[in-house]
């Protein structure tokens, strides 16, 4: 068990409900402004592990974190799936006509869009994290002002639910990926699912092959991602996770994968994370907190 972890945002993060989810109470978590900084912690030594959101189901993915993975040493261990509830918070007393401007992560606005657009004259202003979001509004006070964040943000914070459950869809999921340093990570026991990043030739007909490849061999594909090549324009590198059944089936795609890639690395083969744990649930009490009833989950 880590005895520091690294997470993106502050107290009341959804990266600390994600964290506590999948390490426990245990570990002290090292709160980062940026996901660069997470990943530089692990790398460093500053931190044992790391917990790094990917992509979420309404948003799309976090590009820049998938080129972070690229150029840093790191092993992927582990991975997460969060239900994301957004609400929006406010001091107490507020009603929706005191609103002029809406402040959170950028991710966060973009998972709200529909509730947002009914009010074009609140401003939104993009933050670093949904938690300190929070936070800052309780320390300022500033009635004007509202939040998107989780109930976890509310409950720590003392502010009001004054609109719950605003995200565009109920089955809004973010995807974490747990990392450690590579030389320290030990393997995991029955992996059933792996990250790879692959770049082939550039000539028709050379991805085919490669996804081919999976589907001869039973694996299946559950995520691919292009990303620019540094330096080649319109050259792009892929990020593949498949599941698998048993660990032997990676390792005979792994034999074959070379003779159709140029490069292949492995960033990890984990368990595949669960989608099937407690949703959260809202009591909406006189006085608008939120009460947020989440099972810390030891590490598998």
């Amino acid at each position: 068990m880590p005895q520091h972890v690294a997470i993106q945002g502050f107290q009341g993060s959804f990266h600390e409900v994600a964290a506590r989810q999948y390490f426990g109470a245990a570990p002290t978590l090292n709160f980062c402004a940026t996901f660069g900084e997470v990943v530089a912690q692990v790398a460093g030594g500053r931190a044992d592990a790391a917990l790094m959101a990917m992509e979420n189901s309404l948003a799309g993915s976090i590009l820049p974190n998938y080129l972070l993975l690229e150029r840093n040493n790191l092993t992927i261990t582990g991975e997460v799936y969060l239900p994301i509830h957004q609400h929006l918070l406010a001091l107490p007393g507020t009603t929706l006509a005191d609103v002029q401007a809406v402040h959170s992560h950028p991710m966060a606005l973009r998972q709200c869009g529909d509730f947002l657009s009914q009010y074009p004259a609140w401003q939104l202003v993009e933050t670093e994290d949904t938690g300190l979001s929070a936070q800052l509004l309780a320390e300022r006070q500033t009635p004007s002002v509202a939040v998107v964040a989780g109930a976890q943000a509310a409950e720590a914070f003392g502010l009001q639910l004054l609109a719950p459950a605003i995200h565009d869809d109920p089955n809004n999921y973010t995807r974490f990926l747990v990392l450690e340093r590579a030389a320290e990570a030990q393997p995991v026991a029955s992996p059933d699912k792996a990250s790879l990043y692959f770049y082939t030739s550039h000539a028709p007909g050379m991805l085919a092959q490669v996804l081919t490849l999976v589907a001869g061999h039973g694996l299946n594909l559950s995520k691919l991602q292009s990303c620019p090549r540094p330096s080649q324009p319109w050259h792009y590198g892929f990020h593949a996770d498949v599941e698998f059944d048993t660990p032997a089936q990676l390792g005979a795609l792994l034999a074959e994968l070379p003779r159709v890639t140029e490069e292949l690395r492995v960033f990890g083969a984990y368990h595949r994370g669960s989608m099937e744990f407690e949703q959260e649930t809202t009591n909406l009490k006189e006085g608008g907190h939120a009460e947020l009833a989440e099972a810390a989950l030891p590490r598998h």
